[in-house]
């Protein structure tokens, strides 16, 4: 232990240091969250202080295996029963807006000529649920913190653009309750933008999307073993390749967190505490990839970016009405 907290302790408390602080902004101003306060946070120390050498083994501890046990324990805030219920109605929505994300990414992101996994990271976080799914996805493939952090900003700007357009463009379209819960929770990225753009059309509409919204969430798992699975591929001419190396366990992990929530044999108030600790677990790590930074190549990359986050969300809102227009949900 003691030889742990000398190799990892230093790196390891000044993520927990600037999480706490972009956690305490991020309440103040739920719409921008906190994770993106903390990359944002993590790229300003690291521009304007250097690091101390001892602190990189931490630091890059946190960014890899602080964030695997982060989505671990946000399976502890899924139901599974609510899930099924809700999900008979949104799975054929959720089935088909994923389809639309991940083939528009795919032929855009070559368009743009962005590099695969960054590709993959605004895919995934566009089509499933935001900082969470490119949590998940990053672990599976192995991808540099770089990347990660210009998904997760660009990711976040079409969440507080959601948060003010879907209410306005509901009441236009006169969605009933169901409609728009189920367009709020099969287009908007991130979850707390969900919650606040579906509460703002109505109470109903909000606590419909919240389900849909965490049914949607459950396509970490089978997404994140596909691209385990591509990247064991891309891997199998290396020599001494093993697939469990590439594995991504921590899905394991948050399967049964979900499954022991389900139950209801934990107590709510241990598994509502599970979960917040995963979620400020998430703004740690997204700290310590902030602290992994460029600023140089982010500012390089980030226009083609967001044309790419950009046309991945429209093509998402627009293809989840369409399903919803044509199976006559509302």
């Amino acid at each position: 232990m003691k030889g742990f907290i000398r190799a990892y302790g230093a790196g390891i408390l000044i993520a927990l240091l600037i999480a706490v602080l972009a956690y305490s902004v991020g309440r103040m101003i739920p719409v921008v969250g906190g994770p993106v306060f903390g990359i944002t946070l993590g790229i300003l120390v690291t521009s304007v202080w250097k690091l101390p050498a001892y602190s990189q083994k931490g630091i890059k501890f946190t960014s890899k295996y602080i964030l695997q046990l982060a989505v671990v324990l946000l399976g502890f805030d899924i139901n599974a029963a609510s899930v099924i219920r809700v999900g008979q109605q949104s799975l054929l929505v959720i089935f088909l807006t994923l389809s639309a994300a991940f083939l528009t990414a795919f032929f855009v992101g070559k368009l743009l000529q962005i590099n695969k996994k960054l590709n993959i990271l605004i895919g995934v976080g566009t089509a499933i649920c935001g900082g969470s799914a490119i949590a998940a996805a990053s672990s599976a493939i192995n991808a540099e913190d770089q990347d990660i952090s210009y998904s997760i900003s660009t990711i976040f700007l079409f969440n507080v653009i959601a948060v003010f357009l879907f209410p306005l463009v509901g009441h236009m379209l006169r969605l009933s309750d169901t409609g728009f819960g189920m367009w709020a929770g099969t287009a908007i990225n991130d979850t707390s933008s969900v919650v606040a753009a579906a509460f703002s059309f109505s109470n109903a509409a909000g606590n419909f999307a919240t389900v849909v919204k965490l049914t949607r969430s459950l396509m970490i798992v089978p997404v994140t073993l596909v691209l385990a699975y591509i990247t064991s591929r891309d891997h199998q001419n290396k020599q001494n390749f093993n697939f469990a190396n590439v594995f991504p366990w921590f899905v394991l992990g948050f399967l049964a967190a979900a499954v022991i929530n389900s139950t209801g044999l934990m107590p709510s108030e241990i598994s509502g505490s599970l979960a917040f600790m995963g979620k400020f677990l998430i703004i740690m790590a997204m700290a310590a990839i902030g602290m992994n930074t460029s600023i140089q190549a982010f500012v390089k990359a980030g226009p083609r970016a967001l044309l790419l986050g950009a046309a991945t969300w429209l093509v998402v809102l627009l293809s989840s009405l369409a399903v919803q227009l044509f199976t006559q949900i509302w």
